[in-house]
């Protein structure tokens, strides 16, 4: 109370008037949730996923608006220019990374205009071929590859994309030749793929498994050092070629200038949904795994995938589209 009789010291006689600036109690209304692709992919079923779990949390509408184009930095530079009120959250996850390099032409620095909120997930990608490509396996495919060089595309969703580098890793550690067909999503990719329009791709686990499991595609490999748990028969790609890894991760951010206590809230009810039992199950439905991290570790491992990506761009000699 001594702070407050010397705050109001000479104003005694006047009403108080804390009442009428206090501000709302946060939240008072929807957020949304921007995913900057099309439907479909890892970072919209993921956003999906939780916006269910934290309305139900924070007592307010969690709704999706897909804001894709430019590799991702659309709907990312929209989540930047926002209000810094906790009421616009972007979902994102390794093309932002690589888009720091990638897409020097991009309207925001990352780390700079905006801030982490909570990982939510992490997954392997998938090799798949249509079922018309000749290999059955593996090691008849990089065979294939080494066999025909620069016959065969694979379908990426975009520059920067994971399922973009992946391919031009797979390039580059297997010493095999692919040509990248760039499409506008995932999604289109993927109907490409099924359709047999481009024979290869690789996409996140999570979206593929209903395919393969279907028989619209060939499973041919996952992404880890070692099996996923989701595609058992599956090799990794490590197993032929040594040291090979890309996975896919998921996490939300918002705009820089958001009072630390909103972000404190928001990264506390997606801790605990993605740490509960029914977000473990989801996350493995989907093929994926949850993230949990403390706000400095999810700063901390955005800012090393900037830096690693950055060094694949480089030695790969990528160039936006």
């Amino acid at each position: 109370m001594t702070g407050r009789r010397i705050l109001l010291g000479g104003f005694a006689a006047l009403p108080l008037a804390a009442p009428a600036l206090a501000q709302p109690a946060w939240p008072s209304r929807p957020i949304r949730i921007i995913v900057p692709f099309g439907l479909g992919g890892a970072a919209d079923v993921a956003a999906r996923w939780v916006a269910e779990p934290l309305s139900q949390a924070l007592g307010v509408p969690v709704v999706i608006e897909n804001r894709p184009g430019a590799g991702g930095t659309i709907g990312t530079d929209q989540a930047a220019k926002a209000p810094p009120d906790g009421y616009t959250l972007v979902a994102l996850g390794n093309t932002a990374a690589v888009n720091e390099t990638l897409q020097p032409q991009r309207g925001y620095v990352l780390m700079r205009d905006l801030t982490v909120v909570a990982p939510i997930n992490i997954a392997n990608n998938v090799l798949v071929v249509h079922p018309s490509v000749p290999a059955q396996n593996l090691a008849e495919f990089l065979a294939l590859l080494k066999r025909e060089p620069g016959k065969w595309n694979y379908a990426h969703s975009g520059p920067g994309t994971p399922y973009h580098l992946a391919g031009e890793m797979l390039k580059t550690m297997a010493g095999v030749d692919m040509v990248a067909i760039s499409f506008r999503g995932s999604n289109e990719a993927r109907t490409a793929v099924i359709s047999g329009q481009v024979p290869i791709m690789f996409d996140g686990i999570p979206t593929m498994i209903p395919q393969i499991r279907e028989g619209r595609v060939r499973g041919i490999a996952t992404t880890a050092l070692q099996r996923d748990a989701a595609l058992p028969d599956l090799p990794a790609v490590a197993e032929q070629v040594p040291g090979f890894q890309y996975p896919i991760w998921i996490g939300l951010m918002t705009a820089a200038a958001t009072p630390r206590p909103i972000v404190e809230r928001l990264h506390a009810e997606i801790s605990r949904i993605m740490a509960s039992d029914a977000g473990q199950q989801a996350m493995r439905r989907m093929g994926a795994a949850p993230m949990v991290m403390t706000l400095a570790e999810y700063d901390a491992y955005l800012r090393n995938d900037i830096t690693t990506l950055a060094a694949l761009v480089r030695k790969a000699n990528l160039r936006a589209e």
